[in-house]
């Protein structure tokens, strides 16, 4: 796993609400999201706004609210569907717990930990996402 992040997930109460109010700071949305899956490009790493519950639900909490459920993740963007269970596996040998093991999803490749003081990290592959030289998420 190189050094780098390329996305902050918040799991919200409204897409929809929360899309405006971070457009109305002046962060730059991408057209690359969707509705319910709002992206924001911050200069190579992105900020993505999803539903509280669809992102309790992949992550597989049993509900949104009272589960320990934090509405938020790191997220770690693999080079290719292999490294998705590679870097899963890693963490795992050095003390994270497996939250959702590696499987493959409607979108790509995903599995998520959590590191040693409890933090959720995705590790996702998906055809599409797009890096600069530098390494650098690229949104649009």
């Amino acid at each position: 796993m190189r050094s780098r992040l390329n996305l902050i997930l918040l799991g919200v109460a409204d897409v929809a609400r929360s899309a405006d109010f971070y457009s109305a700071l002046g962060w730059q949305r991408s057209p690359r999201g969707s509705a319910a899956f709002v992206l924001f490009d911050l200069g190579g790493v992105a900020v993505a706004l999803q539903s509280r519950e669809a992102m309790a639900c992949d992550a597989a909490y049993p509900d949104a609210t009272g589960s320990g459920f934090a509405g938020m993740a790191l997220a770690y963007i693999a080079r290719n569907a292999d490294d998705v269970y590679r870097v899963l596996d890693k963490a795992v040998a050095l003390g994270a717990t497996l939250a959702v093991p590696a499987r493959a999803t409607a979108w790509g490749h995903s599995g998520y930990f959590r590191d040693l003081d409890g933090h959720l990290v995705e590790v996702l592959y998906e055809d599409g996402w797009q890096f600069d030289a530098h390494d650098n998420l690229v949104l649009d």
